[in-house]
C-alpha cells in the first residue's frame, strides 16, 4: 500500500499528496469534513453525501471494520473518502470486512496519509469546494484544472440520483443487542396489548437513511417509502396517517417538484421533516435557503430548543440552511403562523420549525442518528402524537 500514491486537489489550487486505499482511479466532488469519532460505516452509506468527498477529522479510521447492519442505505453514494490514517486490521466481533475491502468492492477512491488538520482549517477558512482524488494522474496542475470543472452543489438536483424508483414497504425494526433483546420484545408486546394504533406513515425518499425507517417501524408504524417525484394527489390516495420528508443531498431550491408536493399535502396530513426535508418544508412555507460556508457534518452539534432552553447534542449533515429572517413576521401566506423552535449554538442557524395552524414539525438535525447522540430521538414520539 505504501507504493500506491494518490493526490487530493482542490479547485483553489491547494494539493495534498497521500497514499491510496480502496479502489484505484479518479473521482470528483465537493470536499467536506465530518467531525464524528465513530460511525464511518453509516457516513459511507448516507445518501446525503451524493456529490461529495468526505474527510474525517478523527485521526484513525477503520479500526472496527464494516458491518452490513450499520448501513444507512442499499449502497454508498459519496464520491471519495479522506482520512489521516487508515487502520487495516479491524478488531470487532461484528466486523464483516475491512474498510479498504469495502471501498474496493464499491469502487470508491480513498486517500490516507494527508494532514487532515490542515485540510480542515483550509475548508474553514476558504469554504467547501470542488476537489479531485486521483491515483492515475498525479500532475498537480491537471488535477486542479479538473476540480474546477466540477459543477458544485448549488442549483443541482441530486435527489433524482438517490431516490427510489418505485414505492416499497419497509419491514426492518431497529437492531437491538442481545443483552437488551428481551426487554425490547416485552415493550413491543405491551404496546400491542394496550391497543396502540398502527399508523400508516408514507416517507418521501429524498435519500432516506434506513434508521429513520427503522425508528418508525419500531414504533408500530406501517411504513411505505415513495419516490420524491410522486405527486401529492397520488400520495394522498395511499391514505397515510402521516408523512415524513426525509434527508437528502444538495440544494433544496433545485428540487421545486418536492416543494410543490409539500404545498399539496400540508394541512391535510401531519408532516415531519428531517434535514433536507426540513429545508423543503421551509421553502414551501415561504422561507429562503442559502449555502453555508462550511456545512454541519458530525455528531456533536449543540442545538437549543428555544421554548424550553434545553440543549441537545445532535448529529447533522447538511451544506444548506434556512434563512430565518426571510419569512415576514413568521407568517406563511397559505399555512398560517410559523414558529422557529430550535437554533444551532455554534452559528445561530435555524434548526427547527413548527406550524401553529397546520400539523407540521421539522428539524435540521438527525433524530434517528445511529452513529451520533440519541438526545433528540423523542421527536419521533412527537410525530406519533401528532398523528394520534
Amino acid at each position: 500500500m505504501q507504493n500506491n500514491k494518490a493526490i487530493l486537489a482542490l479547485s483553489d489550487g491547494k494539493v495534498f499528496e497521500g497514499i491510496s486505499f480502496g479502489a484505484p482511479g479518479e473521482t470528483s466532488g465537493e470536499v467536506v469534513f465530518n467531525t464524528s469519532i465513530t460511525g464511518y460505516p453509516e457516513i459511507l452509506t448516507d445518501p446525503s453525501y451524493q456529490g461529495q468527498i468526505v474527510m474525517m477529522t478523527y485521526p484513525m479510521i477503520g479500526n472496527y471494520g464494516i458491518c452490513e447492519k450499520d448501513y444507512e442505505s442499499f449502497r454508498p453514494y459519496l464520491g471519495g473518502f479522506v482520512v489521516k490514517e487508515y487502520s487495516p486490521y479491524p478488531s470487532n466481533w461484528r466486523s464483516e470486512m475491512s474498510l479498504d475491502a469495502f471501498l474496493k468492492s464499491k469502487g470508491i477512491q480513498g486517500i490516507q496519509g494527508i494532514d487532515t488538520r490542515a485540510l480542515t482549517r483550509h475548508i474553514r477558512d476558504f469554504g467547501e469546494q470542488q476537489a479531485i482524488i486521483s491515483t492515475v494522474d498525479l500532475n498537480h496542475e491537471r488535477a486542479v484544472a479538473k476540480a474546477k470543472t466540477f459543477p458544485g452543489l448549488i442549483g443541482t438536483d441530486l435527489v433524482k440520483e438517490v431516490t427510489c424508483q418505485k414505492a416499497y414497504e419497509w419491514e426492518e425494526e431497529e437492531f437491538v443487542f442481545p443483552a437488551q433483546n428481551g426487554e425490547a420484545l416485552r415493550y413491543q408486546e405491551q404496546s400491542r396489548q394496550k391497543g396502540e394504533k398502527v399508523f400508516h406513515v408514507v416517507v418521501y425518499d429524498c435519500g432516506v437513511k434506513h434508521n429513520i425507517l427503522r425508528k418508525l417501524k419500531s414504533r408500530n408504524c406501517k411504513v411505505t417509502v415513495v419516490p420524491a417525484d410522486m405527486n401529492s394527489q397520488e400520495l394522498l390516495s395511499l391514505n397515510p396517517d402521516g408523512i415524513v420528508v426525509s434527508n437528502g443531498p444538495g440544494d433544496p431550491a433545485a428540487v421545486p417538484y418536492m416543494v410543490n408536493n409539500m404545498k399539496g399535502v400540508m394541512g391535510k396530513k401531519p408532516i415531519f421533516g428531517i434535514c433536507f426535508g426540513f429545508q423543503i418544508l421551509a421553502l414551501a412555507l415561504g422561507y429562503k435557503t442559502y449555502k453555508l460556508k462550511f456545512g454541519h457534518h458530525g455528531g456533536n452539534q449543540p442545538v437549543m430548543d428555544l421554548r424550553t432552553k434545553k440543549v441537545d447534542i445532535t448529529s447533522q449533515n447538511h451544506c444548506f440552511a434556512v434563512d430565518g429572517t426571510s419569512l415576514k413576521e413568521g407568517q406563511s401566506k397559505n399555512f398560517g403562523k410559523v414558529e422557529i423552535t430550535h437554533c444551532n449554538l455554534n452559528d445561530k442557524s435555524v434548526e427547527g420549525l413548527e406550524c401553529m395552524d397546520v400539523p407540521v414539525l421539522a428539524v435540521q438535525f438527525h433524530p434517528e442518528a445511529s452513529c451520533g447522540p440519541h438526545d433528540s430521538g423523542y421527536l419521533f414520539d412527537r410525530f406519533i402524537e401528532m398523528m394520534d
